[in-house]
């Protein structure tokens, strides 16, 4: 019988998984990953971290009479993504905490983990699936349900972890997956999904780093593009590209964020056109249909988590980075975050945002 691990969190997606692997024969051990800060305790408050989720999974790994146990990956967590989520705001960039989850605990700590149990895969509850080819590369697809598509956070995924990861709920909707845990009986089959940032249980990104690191948020200046200041900002983590509303000042016109300046501490502002951007220089690339960019490729690029891709021209450059041109200009631009390239329902690759290309150049 094929063992696989499945990464419960006390939801409904992962808890489906779980029950639906046993059905199809598999030997199913269900494991929690505890990666909560000692700072940040795990309180009831529903999320996938804490104490009331272990409590949920617990329950459905003994509904489906499976093992289930809490593995402790709190310093990892720590290394990998909240100190992440932490630099990446002190370079004045946008973090995507989720995406280097994936990248560094749930398909690289949590597999090694897996395979030291004599497992053969690891499986979650993404919406998402994955086409194992013994002979060509192993492909991500979208999930079937695109509203609910989460292949946008799996980009970094290599190709020995595709061959040993499943996907059971790629082929439904979030609908089906409720009523099908229902079916089963399983006690969570109603519960909220969960949206704030895991590690941060009241979702307030903002008292977190207050609290634990106050040296990113301290006040500056807000500029226009000419260097006049226009006011004041409270620190340049309260602030992202594209933001209107919250700024607090009145300059007569409509202005947004256009740059988060770090040198200067700085919060320059413009008007909605410079929101635009021709299209991007993309860094710490990962190629999952292709072994790597050789030629310029025409693509489907999302430059954010449940935006929609906009056509795109890929062309190649040195230093594992790419220059993405748009066909048409797209809208608030993040460094930091993440863009990914599909050709259809297949994701080609993907790389995390350097820089804004204004116009096309020549």
């Amino acid at each position: 019988m094929t063992r696989v691990v499945a990464a419960m969190s006390g939801g409904v997606d992962s808890s489906l998984t779980a029950a639906l692997l046993k059905e199809q024969g598999y030997d199913v051990i269900g494991i929690m990953m505890q990666i909560w800060p000692e700072y940040e305790p795990a309180r009831d408050h529903g999320g996938c971290c804490s104490l009331s989720a272990v409590e949920d999974a617990r329950r459905v790994a003994h509904r489906l009479d499976i093992p289930f146990y809490v593995v402790n990956f709190q310093e990892l967590f720590q290394d990998k993504v909240i100190d992440y989520f932490v630099e990446e705001y002190s370079q004045g960039r946008t973090p995507n905490p989720c995406i280097m989850c994936n990248q560094k605990v749930k398909f690289e700590a949590l597999l090694k983990r897996a395979l030291e149990l004599d497992a053969q895969y690891v499986a979650t509850g993404h919406y998402a699936r994955v086409e194992h080819n013994l002979d060509a590369r192993h492909l991500i697809r979208k999930g079937r349900d695109n509203a609910k598509d989460q292949t946008y956070a799996l980009w970094g995924m290599t190709q020995f972890q595709l061959a040993h990861t499943l996907f059971p709920l790629g082929d439904y909707t979030k609908e089906q997956t409720r009523e099908m845990a229902k079916e089963r009986n399983l006690s969570v089959h109603n519960k909220p999904d969960s949206q704030e940032i895991c590690f941060i249980p009241d979702d307030d990104y903002g008292r977190f780093l207050k609290e634990h690191h106050p040296q990113l948020v301290q006040p500056g200046p807000i500029l226009d593009v000419q260097g006049n200041c226009l006011g004041t900002h409270d620190g340049l983590p309260f602030y992202t590209i594209g933001q209107r509303k919250g700024l607090g000042i009145a300059a007569g016109k409509p202005i947004y964020v256009i740059e988060l300046d770090t040198d200067r501490n700085a919060v320059i502002v413009g008007e909605n056109n410079e929101v635009f951007g021709a299209g991007l220089y993309a860094g710490q690339l990962n190629w999952i249909s292709i072994a790597k960019l050789t030629e310029p490729m025409v693509v489907e690029a999302q430059i954010r988590y449940n935006s929609p891709s906009a056509k795109a021209t890929l062309y190649p450059m040195e230093d594992n980075r790419v220059k993405i041109i748009f066909d048409h200009m797209q809208r608030a631009i993040t460094p930091g975050q993440s863009v990914v390239f599909y050709q259809g329902d297949i994701m080609v690759g993907g790389g995390v945002i350097i820089q804004e290309i204004k116009t096309i150049e020549g």
